[in-house]
């Protein structure tokens, strides 16, 4: 039997060129798939009025480390430096399985309330085989279409991120490819976050990447970050080591030579840019500007809720204000004028949506309000006092707009938020995350009295 919703008589952006906008429109789902985006359609389906709503697909966040949820907010005015020392250093080799299923649930949730519909989870918490299933389980259990990114472990900042010795161990990431994903076709699909050159011998580099690409499974990096990061030449040293290729994310290249953009570009790289951290944590200035005029569709991702917002409303403008401002700079220090390339809010939303899924490597799934592809979709509340009136429905989205404007949110033609509520049992998310912070915190505690005076 065929499941139908009508989303009716919503601002429909559907980003998509050959549909486009429509004023009204109205988006029919079948089976969990865009069937129709048309001016009207009758269809026997569940009606979700969508009348004064602006209706978009869902965000993407290409690369959040997702089990940190439990300590939301314990770093908000970290550097880079800080953070390899207040987070893995000091909370990560904490962490239970138990700690990850709660981080993985209650922060997977988060993105949908906040109407991010598919995550890029980098998750490089798994400090024992049992972690990586409960990180599996916990992002299963909130819905919500998801590329796990399995990582290494982080018991110890000396042997993980000082030239590492330590691969991330094959057989385990073999069992959980088999375990949980045994295809590609599914809600949750897998990749491999590797720590890369700078961070790791060679033999390591090679090893993660050659695993990788023996098990098909995507890979994503952080690159050129921050002052350690930024003169490792990171994507050079891949290039050496023959490892460049289609299936690489690189996040942050925020310090990126011209001749690495290049190699990026050619290779079919893809580029992950979180703005807000990366201004506010010393990464560098966001480089989405640079990412476009070589020929790159960059994405965004929210990175670290121990430091910044977990919505995509605050990438979206983080990034824009950060580019305009850095050219409205040089041009009034130049006296010139500015260029007419400067970014739009069109191009901010394209990023957040379509682009996101390009560099999930989904763009055949989601991203997009296009007949054939999954139905992630949400509704933002335009009769909000903060949205309301609408003169441009794109600069209502990414300029006015926030988490609590976000009123529908379909996953895969689900309905997990519905007249501005969650649908799941968030109560049970919140309990288990603050559980996982009154023992991360007693642990750390604990930790700290054991240390030598």
């Amino acid at each position: 039997m065929t499941t139908r919703t009508l989303l009716r008589s919503g601002h429909v952006i559907s980003m998509d060129p050959d549909i486009g906008d429509l004023p009204q429109g109205d988006v029919l789902v079948e089976d969990g798939r865009i069937a129709a985006v048309e001016p009207e359609i009758s269809a026997d389906a569940e009606i979700l009025d969508m009348t004064g709503h602006i209706v978009i697909p869902g965000f993407v966040d290409t690369h959040r480390h997702t089990w940190e949820a439990p300590i939301r907010g314990v770093a908000p005015d970290a550097t880079l430096d800080d953070y390899f020392v207040d987070i893995l250093d000091t909370f990560a080799p904490l962490y239970t399985p138990e700690d990850v299923y709660a981080g993985n649930l209650a922060g997977a949730l988060e993105c949908i309330n906040a109407g991010i519909t598919t995550l890029v989870d980098w998750s490089h918490i798994n400090n024992t085989p049992e972690h990586p299933d409960a990180a599996v389980q916990g992002l299963k259990e909130s819905g919500i279409r998801a590329r796990y990114a399995y990582g290494s472990a982080n018991t110890s900042l000396a042997e993980y991120w000082f030239e590492s010795r330590i691969a991330i161990p094959a057989d385990d990431v073999r069992r959980i490819r088999s375990t949980h994903f045994p295809s590609d076709d599914g809600l949750l699909t897998m990749g491999l976050a590797t720590r890369g050159p700078g961070f790791c011998l060679d033999e390591v580099v090679t090893a993660e990447w050659a695993m990788a690409r023996e098990l098909g499974l995507p890979i994503t990096v952080h690159v050129a970050m921050g002052r350690l990061a930024g003169r490792f030449g990171m994507v050079r040293q891949l290039h050496g080591l023959g490892l460049l290729g289609p299936d690489t994310t690189y996040v942050h290249s925020c310090y990126l030579s011209g001749e690495e953009w290049r190699m990026v570009a050619d290779s079919g790289g893809t580029v992950s840019v979180a703005p807000q951290v990366e201004l506010q944590m010393g990464h560098g200035w966001p480089p989405v500007m640079q990412a476009i005029e070589h020929g790159l569709r960059p994405s965004l991702s929210i990175d670290v809720v121990t430091t910044v917002p977990g919505d995509m409303f605050t990438q979206i403008r983080a990034a824009f204000g950060a580019e305009r401002a850095r050219v409205n700079a040089d041009c009034w220090q130049a006296n010139m004028p500015v260029p007419d390339t400067m970014l739009t809010a069109r191009q901010m939303l394209e990023i957040a949506t379509v682009n996101g899924a390009h560099v999930a490597g989904l763009e055949d799934r989601t991203g997009s309000l296009t007949p054939g592809k999954r139905a992630d979709i949400l509704g933002i509340d335009a009769t909000a006092l903060n949205v309301a009136p609408v003169h441009d429905a794109v600069a209502a989205v990414t300029l006015c707009a926030d988490v609590s404007n976000v009123d529908t949110v379909l996953v895969d033609g689900v309905i997990h938020k519905r007249d501005g509520r969650l649908l799941g049992d968030t109560a049970r998310a919140l309990r288990l995350v603050a559980e996982s912070r009154d023992r991360l915190l007693a642990a750390k505690e604990a930790k700290g009295a054991k240390a030598p005076a």
